[in-house]
């Protein structure tokens, strides 16, 4: 049996049946990543010695049966590297936070701790969740493992390489822009966005905080329900948290779709699109009506707006939270002759080319006498695409879109064009503009060479039970997500 092959819900049956240990799990994954890391490069830092410690105290509490409360127990879940974890590098995969330590768990961290848990390893990312192709990392770019050659998706490219790679049955990332589910359809497994407010971001560092939400990548639609559980409810320590109540989402999974409305905006089926792909998201939405489902044409009229008004939003806020990283209280610092000659020193050395940009941009559109006509104005049609799902979902339950308009892109292709990339995120942007929840999942192939394609459904605010109910149909009538990379 390969243990690497399989998902949350059958290594919870096989470690509460003690058909295997949680040291075995966590040797198997550890074996893993030694064999096929150093091509995908999705780990940043891996404490072997901590992870095995972790699993020998996860078998003394499965030999005692103490599994109540403990959906996780002894199964390994990595961390992308913008979640802080006691004791461990939170490094934002930046130069600037060289060394930093951090000296608590997030919220989410605590979580997944209580639920038995092992915290597997430190994954690449974009530098501060600024890409959408894990290519601004400072620490080198992480590849498909698909096709070593493309890129994995960003910025959480890390955590989809290494559940693709079967480097870990699961892992945590940050969706800002699509963070989550871009990556998850370019690498082939599953990526939920909550809805925002429904998972603390207490812990996560900041990129654009009306917008960042950490959620699940895994290789199902059930494991995704499971960690998404652990995960989620409302926390004092982050004000944006919302005190909704936590479904059961895994024990809610029927797969039973009849009657239900899904929504098709023509606004996402573009020029442009890749053949290819809209071949593929057209054939699984004929899947869904074939399980009982009626589609819908219907139109969300703002998204012509939705990739400016989030590079106004998004780089406004990361212009604002940014600033703590100055090379005086932690981190990275390079000595200057005065105060603000440090601060130019370190934050020149310290920040990638990308975060730069950002910094600037989010700058200038706060300045004196911009202020109204970018800032102002990208609030107010944030306001207007949210609106636009708003009465969408008077109409129907879920919308169907495809989560990228082009399968995985070669490593270099888009990086010395901006504007290129930033439009990789272009179907996915509005889920955050409008802080509803979202999830990616594989939908097809292309031909050649083999990439995967994804499928984002889209739901109401705090209804992700219904988009993972339709993920789960439709995997349920399809093996795209049981298929696995040759590496």
């Amino acid at each position: 049996m390969d243990l690497c092959k399989l998902g949350i819900v059958e290594l919870q049956s096989l470690l509460k049946n003690k058909e295997v240990s949680s040291v075995e799990l966590a040797n198997s994954f550890l074996a893993r990543v030694s064999q096929v890391d150093s091509k995908i490069h999705a780990f940043l830092h891996l404490d072997s010695e901590n992870i095995l410690n972790q699993a020998r105290s996860a078998d003394q509490l499965i030999s005692r049966g103490e599994f109540d409360n403990k959906p996780l127990l002894g199964i390994p879940i990595a961390i992308k590297d913008v979640i802080a974890v006691k004791g461990e590098r939170l490094g934002c995969a930046s130069r600037i936070l060289d060394g930093f330590v951090s000296p608590y768990d997030a919220t989410v961290i605590e979580k997944l701790k209580a639920a038995g848990a092992i915290v597997f390893g430190r994954l690449n990312m974009d530098e501060f969740a600024m890409g959408s192709s894990t290519e601004n990392s400072a620490f080198g770019p992480t590849h498909n493992p698909w096709a070593i050659g493309y890129a994995p998706g960003g910025s959480s490219g890390g955590s989809a390489a290494a559940v693709s790679a079967l480097e870990c049955p699961a892992a945590l990332g940050s969706d800002t822009g699509g963070s989550i589910r871009q990556p998850a359809a370019l690498c082939g497994c599953v990526g939920v966005k909550p809805t925002y407010g429904r998972v603390s971001r207490f812990g996560l560092v900041a990129f654009a905080s009306s917008l960042d939400q950490i959620g699940p990548l895994t290789r199902s639609s059930q494991d995704a329900a499971v960690l998404l559980e652990v995960i989620c409810g409302w926390d004092k320590r982050d004000c944006t948290s919302v005190n909704e109540p936590v479904q059961s989402f895994s024990k809610n999974l029927t797969g039973d779709i009849k009657g239900l409305k899904i929504g098709l905006p023509r606004e996402y089926f573009i020029k442009g699109l890749d053949p290819e792909v809209n071949n593929a998201v057209l054939d699984a939405v004929k899947l869904l009506e074939k399980l009982g489902a009626s589609v819908l044409e219907i139109s969300l009229p703002h998204t012509e707006y939705a990739v400016a008004t989030y590079y106004i939003i998004a780089t406004a806020e990361a212009s604002a939270n940014l600033a703590r990283f100055d090379g005086i209280r932690y981190g990275l610092r390079v000595d200057g002759s005065d105060l603000f000659e440090l601060y130019c020193k370190t934050r020149g050395k310290g920040f990638g080319s990308e975060v730069k940009r950002r910094i600037l941009l989010g700058t200038y559109v706060l300045s004196s006498g911009y202020y109204d006509a970018y800032y102002l104005r990208a609030q107010k049609v944030r306001t207007l695409i949210r609106n636009d799902f708003i009465e969408a979902f008077k109409k129907v339950d879920v919308i169907v879109t495809p989560t990228t308009p082009t399968p995985a892109f070669k490593l270099g292709e888009k990086s010395g064009d901006p504007l290129q990339m930033y439009l990789s995120d272009v179907f996915t942007i509005s889920c955050n503009l409008a802080g509803i929840c979202g999830v990616s999942i594989p939908c097809g192939f292309t031909a050649q060479p083999k990439l995967p394609i994804g499928l984002q459904i889209l739901g109401k605010h705090f209804d992700e039970l219904t988009i993972l109910n339709t993920a789960f149909a439709f995997q349920q009538a399809t093996d795209w997500h049981k298929q696995f990379p040759e590496i």
